[in-house]
């Protein structure tokens, strides 16, 4: 795409805005992780200390419900208790693993990589370690930023996406537009040649003159009705794929050097494909003129028609220099050229006039340095 500077100004402002409201989410997200971690290490403290107190409280003494209460709000937090003794006491566990022994203590590894564990004393003396991990809402909040920048991701690929297709459809409708106005430009100079030719027909003058201005509108009328098909909904008729294939063929084959080897070869006689015979033989000389570009204007072209159950294979070989695997899709792109002067819309043309227009599929079926073939797959009728 191109932008003009007004554009690009506006665009990296976007960017940099949208940069910006991201990092600032993703900070406070972070804050707030750090924050919620904090006091959950202090509730945890206020548990242990409460604990301790309980421990080693008289029988005798008086505590309150304060201990008991802070015993029973705890039900969040999966925390392991491992006594001087080495015994312990899981709490917020899954409940059939509390007494598993190897699972307390691959829980406590997790726990100690997770946080701090709080060493309870009394006088001095250790008495018990607490191993605590993340509640779970803590744990979901660590997932959070990944799913906003996913949320991100997928909204920004969606508004990719839609400028694109929007473009591309843009894009369409301008070439169709300029190929109907080029039709229409081209009919109104073709229609006073055609008047012209009769007039001359009429004079002293040589036979062979008129005819030749005959072969040269006819060519003119073919490529407007090429240019006017391809600006909309072209209408198909049966033909015969051998007989069109080949009228397009040995059209080019008159008219190239001598240097050019031809051969066109076809596996049946005849065969029904619905078919706009001016796009269809645009086709086939755009895969040609290829080919012949590619050998530098020495070589050998040949066209192969091979049935394949209810398909037909259409295959246009050249002996050029051959295409980089890794530019077989990207050829059919609008403006893709190995050419110096060039538009590189031949490909494109023959892609969207193949699959389009005739709902058939056109790939290359393989190249190297000594050629390539292309291949135009075609429903039949049959």
């Amino acid at each position: 795409m191109n932008f003009n500077p007004k554009n690009k100004t506006i665009n990296i402002s976007l960017m940099v805005g949208a940069f910006f409201i991201v990092s600032l989410i993703l900070w406070n997200t972070n804050s707030f992780f750090e924050q919620f971690k904090k006091e959950e290490r202090h509730k945890m403290e206020i548990w242990a200390t409460a604990q301790t107190e309980f421990r080693n409280s008289s029988q005798t003494e008086d505590l309150g419900d304060l201990h008991l209460k802070i015993f029973q709000n705890n039900t969040s937090t999966p925390m392991i208790l491992v006594n001087k003794s080495g015994t312990f006491n899981a709490k917020n566990i899954e409940g059939n693993k509390k007494k598993d022994t190897a699972f307390i203590k691959q829980k406590i590894e997790d726990f100690k990589k997770e946080n701090t564990p709080i060493l309870m004393t009394h006088k001095g003396e250790l008495i018990a370690t607490l191993y605590y991990g993340n509640s779970e809402v803590l744990n979901n909040l660590k997932y959070y930023p990944l799913a906003l920048l996913l949320i991100i991701f997928l909204f920004g690929a969606v508004i990719f996406f839609f400028f694109k297709t929007n473009k591309a459809s843009e894009q369409s409708k301008l070439w169709a537009g300029m190929a109907k106005e080029t039709a229409h430009q081209i009919g109104t100079p073709l229609t006073s040649l055609l008047g012209w030719n009769e007039l001359l027909k009429d004079e002293n003058i040589n036979p062979e003159i008129s005819v030749e201005i005959e072969k040269d509108i006819c060519r003119l009328q073919t490529i407007t009705d090429r240019f006017s098909n391809i600006g909309s909904l072209p209408k198909l008729e049966e033909k015969d794929i051998v007989v069109e294939t080949k009228s397009a063929f040995d059209y080019l084959k008159r008219r190239s050097s001598k240097l050019i080897q031809f051969s066109f070869d076809s596996k049946v006689d005849e065969l029904p494909v619905m078919l706009n015979k001016p796009l269809y033989n645009w086709t086939i000389e755009n895969l040609v003129k290829n080919g012949i570009d590619a050998m530098r204007g020495k070589g050998h072209i040949a066209i192969e028609i091979i049935p394949a159950g209810s398909f037909v294979n259409i295959l246009v070989s050249d002996t050029g220099h051959g295409i980089p695997k890794g530019n077989y899709a990207s050829i059919f792109n609008p403006g893709h050229t190995s050419k110096r002067r060039g538009w590189g819309l031949g490909l494109s043309l023959v892609k969207r006039i193949v699959e389009e227009y005739h709902n058939g599929k056109v790939k290359v079926l393989s190249s190297s340095k000594d050629g390539t073939v292309m291949q135009i797959s075609l429903k039949t009728k049959i």
